[in-house]
């Protein structure tokens, strides 16, 4: 699920994605996730408050005091959503689904790059998928092979 937008009379856009620079071993990547799951949980948070704002300002169909007070609330929870998935990326995480926690790490099976597959509430990574796949195509990590 995308991020949401800002509102319309802001200048600014949507919160950017994250970009993954690293790449994980099933091993490093299961010891990174307590620090994943704290900082994913706090983007579902922040996210569904952030929704639920820009739902209530996108049914307030005249602009008011209240609805700049609004505007300026969300403009706020948003620069703190990027803060956020920012700090995911500097882990090396990349973000794939906003409202439920979904997240890929870079890993290697069979000599080629895959993404070893969680989401916020599962204890360890239990899944892998090719890169074009995406969550539909996830396999059990009992068949990666991360060596050649």
């Amino acid at each position: 699920m995308p991020a949401p937008r800002r509102s319309s009379s802001s200048s600014a856009a949507t919160v950017a994605p994250s970009k993954v620079k690293r790449r994980f071993t099933l091993k490093e990547a299961n010891r990174s996730l307590p620090l994943v799951s704290r900082i994913v949980a706090d983007i579902v948070a922040a996210h569904n408050a952030a929704t639920k704002l820009q739902a209530k300002l996108e049914a307030t169909p005249n602009a008011s005091k209240d609805t700049a007070g609004a505007e300026r609330e969300l403009e706020t929870r948003l620069e703190r959503l990027q803060s956020l998935v920012d700090e995911l990326t500097e882990v090396g995480v990349e973000l794939k689904d906003y409202s439920m926690g979904l997240v890929d790490f870079v890993g290697r099976h069979q000599g080629r790059d895959v993404y070893l597959c969680w989401k916020l509430g599962e204890r360890q990574i239990g899944y892998w998928h090719e890169l074009h796949t995406g969550f539909a195509g996830r396999q059990p990590v009992s068949t990666l092979h991360e060596g050649e």
